[in-house]
């Protein structure tokens, strides 16, 4: 999960006004235990014990719409995977060394939603298991080491993807250059692909001359920690061609972009023409069960797969393939790209109609149901709303939605709920929103 600044916190309990005994011996208990490297949600942290479709419930058994967490992307508790988990684990689990269907079939129906050129997977468990192989595989194939990422990258939490993620606010590696978010904000978006791809450029240029290669252009296709960037189609095919001209290959990273997320593709890069040498995908692929895999070209693959070995003991077991398959079929069954892309432009064009009555709301952004609304105290000047949007995320928390903020000020909205969000849902998170701005 990447670094939200309006939501993160390193939470007092002692110090909380009004919090039941009850939740503040369990957030001391969880200190002692977990340490200080974790965080809390919200400035009144929630303790959330159930899940069901769009809804979340805390110990009271008062119920929260959802609109963030995409990692249970066809809604919580959803009975078809819930089922599909509990009938694998029953029957067998164990890992790829095996031949196993399971595994083969998923891979089989994910691939065909895929351009023909991405023809072979392999599978992980998380996100940052996905992103490190990638890393792998792009050096093996180049022999490079060098990486591009945006500026408030986020790619995951091992060693070599938190060297390139520069959100989590530790040291980058050597050998990872950063460039600007491509800010349709506050760049002309006609001329918006050549700028980007003049910034990396630049940090080719950078690498070259520190005698690195340049290995990989790594990018989250829908910048969820930039701040939300998705317009005008196709402005990223430019980048992709100067990484590729300089021997680098691009791998896109659909942890956030990906399963139907956007509506109108499958997959975010798909918004921009492209066809990927690697792509990335985790989180919403098992609906919230820990599976994740990449897809790649075979000739990228074959190196890698000839020069090392590759196990990864759960990655790709039966169970999780089982949950993995039971959130595929959901999604193609059951419309929920079309729902994504009918819901987001719904959503979309009710928050714009909120800010011709609220001038903090500077910006409306994004694709199907991933929307970034831009905060600002001056609309000419853009000047980002910093404590403003801290303050709305937690009145909505407050009135029992669940959104929020990120990008470079944490200053934007973040709306990724799941993809069975209808317009009831819409509507009352467009009716809290609205009430939220006036109280603000």
């Amino acid at each position: 999960m990447s670094r939200d600044p309006a939501m993160l916190n390193a939470f007092d309990p002692q110090g909380a006004v009004d919090m039941p005994d009850a939740q503040r011996a369990l957030i001391l208990r969880r200190q002692r235990v977990l340490g200080p490297g974790y965080r809390l949600f919200y400035d009144h942290p929630l303790h959330i014990v159930r899940g069901e479709g769009v809804w979340l419930y805390d110990a009271d058994g008062q119920r929260y719409l959802d609109a963030y967490n995409n990692v249970a992307s066809i809604g919580h508790g959803h009975p078809r995977v819930v089922d599909a988990i509990a009938r694998q684990a029953a029957t067998l689990n164990t890992h790829t060394r095996y031949v196993h269907h399971g595994v083969v079939d998923y891979a089989e129906q994910l691939l065909a939603t895929m351009p023909d050129a991405l023809s072979q997977m392999v599978f992980t468990c998380t996100g940052s298991e996905a992103n490190d192989l990638a890393l792998r595989v792009a050096r093996a194939y180049t022999g490079a080491s060098g990486v591009i990422v945006t500026q408030l990258a986020y790619h995951g939490v091992t060693t070599a993807v938190a060297g390139v993620s520069p959100s989590l606010g530790t040291a980058l590696a050597p050998d990872t250059r950063t460039v600007p978010a491509p800010d349709s904000y506050r760049h002309e978006p006609t001329t918006l692909g050549s700028w980007f791809a003049q910034q990396v450029c630049d940090a080719i240029a950078d690498l070259q001359r520190h005698g690195i290669r340049p290995a990989a252009l790594l990018l989250d296709t829908l910048f969820s920690s930039d701040g939300v960037y998705t317009d005008p189609a196709g402005f990223l095919a430019p980048a992709v061609a100067a990484i590729r001209q300089a021997g680098g290959l691009f791998i896109a990273d659909e942890v956030q972009a990906g399963f139907a997320r956007t509506g109108a593709h499958m997959w975010g890069f798909a918004r921009h023409g492209l066809v990927p040498d690697i792509v990335t995908m985790g989180k919403p692929m098992g609906n919230g069960h820990p599976v994740a895999a990449l897809a790649a070209r075979p000739e990228v693959l074959e190196r890698f797969g000839h020069e090392a070995r590759y196990f990864n003991t759960f990655g790709g077991n039966p169970v999780s393939c089982a949950a993995a398959q039971a959130t595929l079929d959901v999604i193609q069954q059951d419309g929920l790209q079309q729902n994504a892309a009918h819901m987001g432009a719904y959503l979309r064009q009710g928050l714009r109609e909120l800010g011709q009555h609220h001038p903090l709301i500077g910006d409306v952004r994004g694709d199907g149901l991933f929307i970034g609304v831009e905060l600002v105290r001056d609309r000419l000047q853009r000047l980002p709303a910093k404590e403003e949007t801290h303050r709305l995320v937690n009145l909505l928390r407050e009135q029992h939605v669940l959104l929020s903020a990120t990008g470079l000020h944490g200053n934007v909205l973040k709306l990724r709920p799941p993809l069975v969000f209808s317009k009831e849902h819409a509507d009352l998170l467009l009716d809290t929103t609205a009430q939220a701005l006036q109280r603000l």
